[in-house]
Parts: C-alpha cells; structure tokens; sequence
C-alpha cells in the first residue's frame, strides 16, 4: 500500500469514528474513557495536535465542535449528564490507562 493510500484509510476511518461518537449521543464521555482510556475531548487534542504538527492552528473548542458536531456548551446542556459515584470511582481507577494526552496521568 502506498502512503497516500494509507493517509487516506486512515482519514477515513477518523471519519467513521467520530460520525459514530455523534451518533452515540447516549454514551457518556467518562464511560469511554473508563472503557478505553480516550473521549471525545482527547480525540479533539489529538486533532489539535495533528494540525500543530503541521503548522495549523485550530482552537481547543474548533476541535471539539468537529468532533462533537456542536459546541460543547451545547452538548454538556443536551446530552452531558452527571457522574455516578461508580463511573468517578472507575474513573480514578483507570487513570494510569488513560491517554497520555487527556492530561489525567
């Protein structure tokens, strides 16, 4: 496979990935990161990161209105609920799984 190819299956399943996350309204971005070790947010500092690589400058919340779809006001007001006593103890458990970049290790 040449790398222009691989770019863009790469590309492509970024893609999928987030159409997929807003699609999952429901999910909760603790109960991701507890499963996976990643969430939408660090999703959105990975594209930040990607674009500073290369000499684009794109704003925390730029980021995350792509990866969510809306603004993050307006997700946390429509869809963010709050943390269960469980999900914040998972939370804390699983912190040294965590993404390097989500900043919680």
């Amino acid at each position: 496979m040449d790398d222009q190819t691989r770019l863009e299956l790469e590309a492509a399943a970024f893609r999928g990935l987030v159409a997929h996350l807003q699609k999952r309204k429901d999910v909760q971005n603790i109960d991701i990161m507890n499963l996976a070790g990643f969430c939408r947010n660090c999703l959105s500092k990975w594209y930040i990161a990607a674009a500073n690589e290369r000499g684009e400058e794109v704003s925390y919340d730029e980021a995350r209105e792509m990866v969510y779809g809306m603004t993050y006001d307006e997700w946390k007001s429509n869809h963010q609920g709050p943390a269960n006593e469980e999900q914040k103890r998972l939370f804390e458990e699983t912190k040294p799984l965590h993404a390097e970049i989500s900043g919680h290790n």
